[in-house]
């Protein structure tokens, strides 16, 4: 008798402790998909854009003057006196968009180019995540002209020229390599702090964002050395250049963090509500442009230091103003859209 109802008593503990264990998990998924709301699928905190009346607009309202069909998933984007090239990773390859024509020509085939894309010296310059080296490749035809053996360290990296060199991070602890155009060598080897992977050059230096230290890092070019460091926004990722300043796309809150390029000192932090992976930013025709999913163009007023205009709907992750007109790829959609951006 007595071992009947302790057994009675030991199954009902077990009923209680499983109740309770049901109602923490529960709870525990509710406050998950609470955080999860908030911030976006992602992690990043959710995408708003500027909700100021009148600066957004739908991305309907914006008629291509051209559209390249390119497969694949098209990203990075470098400009050219007569053209715009973009890779596409997926697709192994990068296509010449011919800016008179408006229409697609030369190809050139390498496995997975990533970590941008960059034209100097006469040549494009692709960092490639498939065979973990940085191709040389003539701007008009295509052509290989050389493989060299810096592999970059991240896919959303990127890759600068400037001072008679091409800069790339090529390693997992941050190593910023210069390249020697004239002999296609590494010739230089900075150690950045780690997390940081997209360079650029400007006023005289090359500046990288450092992804996990939430700093601009500053390097000189004469003695191939760190000499600063600039506090800005949370996660910075993507940089461009304009009006004497270095202006980052931060995604830990989708501001845009202003650093003048002569003294390292941040001017202005913009909020732009474009937070979260992806993305890219840059400069021309007087403005600096955002894009991101989901807001595939964000217009920031270097004057105001202020978003003046932002478009919502599908397209985006590379931008780029050339030839008089906005280029942006749309990357699910296998395209590239040449457009004329209002300016109000």
């Amino acid at each position: 008798m007595s071992i009947i109802f302790s057994a009675c008593h030991a199954l009902k503990a077990i009923s209680r402790f499983k109740w309770i264990s049901i109602s923490l998990m529960f709870l525990l998924t509710v406050a998950t998909s609470l955080v999860s709301a908030a911030q976006g699928n992602d992690g990043f905190p959710k995408k708003t854009g500027v909700v100021e009346p009148g600066v957004q607009h739908d991305m309907s309202e914006l008629k291509p003057d051209a559209e390249f069909p390119v497969s694949g998933h098209p990203d990075w984007l470098a400009v050219t006196e007569d053209a715009v090239w973009v890779t596409s990773s997926s697709a192994n390859h990068v296509v010449r968009l011919d800016a008179n024509t408006n229409k697609p020509d030369a190809v050139i085939t390498l496995e997975k180019p990533c970590s941008g894309l960059a034209f100097a010296f006469g040549s494009l310059w692709i960092p490639s995540c498939g065979s973990h080296n940085l191709v040389r490749a003539d701007a008009r035809t295509g052509a290989i002209q050389a493989t060299i053996a810096a592999s970059p360290a991240d896919s959303e990296g990127g890759i600068t020229t400037g001072a008679g060199s091409v800069w790339l991070v090529t390693s997992a602890s941050s190593e910023l390599d210069r390249i020697d155009p004239s002999t296609n060598a590494v010739v230089a080897r900075i150690q950045l702090p780690k997390g940081s992977f997209n360079p650029i050059y400007a006023g005289d230096s090359v500046w990288v964002a450092s992804n996990e230290g939430n700093s601009l890092v500053r390097v000189d070019p004469s003695t191939n050395k760190i000499i600063g460091s600039t506090p800005i926004g949370p996660k910075p990722r993507f940089l461009t250049v304009g009006e004497g300043s270095v202006w980052v796309l931060n995604q830990g809150d989708g501001t845009v963090s202003r650093v003048e390029a002569s003294s390292g000192k941040l001017l202005a932090t913009i909020p732009a509500g474009i937070p979260g992976l992806g993305g890219e930013i840059a400069y021309g025709g007087g403005s600096v442009w955002a894009t991101v999913f989901g807001y595939p163009i964000t217009r920031i007023d270097p004057a105001k230091n202020k978003v003046v205009q932002q478009w919502v709907g599908k397209g985006g992750d590379s931008i780029r103003y050339a030839h008089g007109s906005v280029w942006l790829t749309f990357l699910s959609g296998a395209k590239v859209w040449r457009l004329k951006v209002p300016s109000s």
